[in-house]
């Protein structure tokens, strides 16, 4: 007879497993992740943000072309390769959309891009700007799959560097909801008393208040910023997790196995820490889960709102901002992308928490 594996968690697994939604969601979120971690790789525009601005083809449709003249910057800067990975190159070089361009007595002659069937200013460059005369290597055919925001910026760059803020405010959030609602909650609900009484009283008062209210408040207290976001948001989701570990830990304190630790002389925090807590993680894993998705929500609001992350910061919330106004200029993809993007990763978590949920249930 074969030894099988027969543990809850591996029970577990196995379900989850078998759902396709689940599974498929998940594969969504570790892409986007991978997306969010080394954005700059994959996005066309490498610089810091992606913020090369070209006003001469702004709001450009998607699929858009032009050639595109790079003159090579005197200044030199020294960046490390782990900070182009992950933060973006500092380019310093000017770039500029051109119609055409020739070659006169070692000057380069060129046509500056005008949209509308307009005629560009005619400019010029001595070849000596570039690094051995060697002009040919400045001048490239550029496409803009997504096409360029209002600003001239390429549209997937920025979108896909967007997508850092909008993914790791889960972790952050979530990361900072569950320290202060497991204290919280494993203080209520195993002390009861007064304690429980003070606690509840507090969840009850910050539960009141509306979410992105509150939100709005600490980051106006903390001030704007990238990570006053992230601590804001958190701070304002560990009542929910506060309320599901004080609800279990009622529940799990009358257990025979918490009343043979308490006769085996174990301290409180080792019986909330090594038995409560282990055996009501189920529940935990399945509202982390839904606090992503609302905090994704909560900080595109923000950035909507303008009081999320700053420019040239990328935000989809901020991207949406900029461009809902396109909607009924007739290129009402430039609000439409990120608002897609939001969607699908929120679906994703929303979907993997269902899958969890029924997981871990153990009547099913």
């Amino acid at each position: 007879m074969s030894n099988k594996n027969k543990s809850l968690s591996s029970l577990a697994l196995q379900k989850f497993k078998k759902n396709f939604w689940g599974v498929f969601s998940l594969g969504i979120i570790i892409c986007i992740g991978l997306i969010s971690i080394f954005a700059y790789v994959f996005a066309p525009d490498g610089s810091k943000n992606a913020n090369q601005m070209h006003l001469s083809i702004h709001s450009k449709w998607p699929g858009f072309e032009v050639q595109m003249l790079t003159i090579p910057s005197q200044i030199e800067t020294k960046q490390s390769f782990f900070s182009k990975l992950f933060f973006g190159k500092e380019n310093t070089d000017t770039e500029i959309p051109i119609q055409s361009y020739e070659v006169k007595n070692d000057v380069l002659h060129y046509v500056e891009y005008a949209s509308d069937g307009l005629e560009g200013l005619e400019k010029q460059i001595e070849l000596s700007r570039f690094p051995n005369s060697n002009y040919q290597e400045f001048i490239e055919n550029r496409s803009f799959l997504f096409g360029t925001d209002k600003y001239g910026r390429d549209y997937l760059s920025r979108v896909l560097i967007g997508s850092r803020i909008s993914f790791f405010i889960g972790f952050v959030a979530v990361f900072i909801s569950l320290i202060v609602g497991l204290f919280m909650g494993s203080l209520a609900g195993y002390y009861g008393g007064k304690v429980d009484a003070f606690i509840m009283w507090i969840i009850n008062i910050t539960w009141s208040i509306p979410t992105l209210l509150l939100v709005i408040a600490i980051t106006l207290a903390l001030g704007k910023g990238f990570w006053q976001v992230f601590i804001a948001v958190g701070l304002t989701m560990w009542v929910e997790v506060a309320r599901v570990v004080r609800g279990q830990i009622i529940s799990a304190k009358e257990m025979q196995y918490v009343t043979a630790a308490r006769a085996l002389g174990f301290n409180d925090y080792r019986i909330i820490t090594k038995h409560i807590l282990p055996n009501i993680f189920g529940p935990l894993i399945v509202i982390s889960a839904a606090n992503f998705a609302a905090a994704i929500l909560i900080e595109s609001g923000l950035s909507f709102l303008g009081i999320g992350a700053q420019p040239p910061m990328a935000s989809w919330g901020a991207m949406i901002k900029d461009h809902y106004n396109y909607i009924i200029l007739g290129k009402p993809y430039l609000a439409l992308i990120p608002g897609f993007c939001i969607m699908l990763l929120v679906m994703a978590f929303m979907l993997v928490g269902n899958a969890l949920r029924d997981a871990l249930d153990v009547k099913t």
